[in-house]
């Protein structure tokens, strides 16, 4: 992996020609909600996939990839994950924990090798996601992103609210 000092955007870009992923970075115009940057990018809002760094209780963390129009499970995920409790972090310790500010976090690249779990509905798409940096969007298949990650496959999302 990169230093964390380079720039956020090359050291995702750089992870993900380190695994061998065919990735496309597109830059686009900020956007101040996911169903805004699905508009921007002409996709639904389910093919943005988000991805949640979480803070476990022993102050480790993990990432949780979910479809745009839909929410961590959080039942679901401590079951998968296997603790009692899970937390999302405030923007210091996101920030702190992968390289990336809140609304650019993507696995790839992250300052820290976290563990992955992906929502099951994600799988057999091509999805984008944060790319590092504002303004940006990369689009990658799901399978190939969770197979070059060891992700875990699971169910872990519910319908938003």
């Amino acid at each position: 992996m990169s230093s964390a000092g380079a720039d956020p955007l090359d050291r995702a870009r750089g992870a993900a020609s380190a695994l061998g992923l065919d990735v496309e970075f597109r830059e686009r115009p900020v956007a101040n909600s996911l169903h805004e940057a699905a508009e921007l990018l002409g996709i639904s809002p389910a093919g943005v996939v988000k991805t949640l760094v979480v803070k476990r209780s022993d102050d480790t963390y993990l990432f949780a990839l979910v479809p745009g129009d839909r929410a961590i499970s959080w039942p679901k995920l401590r079951a998968v994950v296997g603790v009692n409790k899970l937390q999302l972090p405030d923007a210091a310790h996101a920030l702190a924990a992968t390289g990336y500010e809140r609304g650019t976090i993507v696995p790839l690249g992250s300052t820290h090798p976290w563990p992955v779990f992906a929502d099951e509905q994600i799988l057999g798409q091509r999805i984008a996601m944060g790319a590092g940096a504002h303004g940006y969007s990369m689009f990658v298949d799901a399978d190939a992103l969770i197979a070059a990650l060891g992700a875990t496959v699971a169910d872990i999302s519910q319908p938003t609210d």
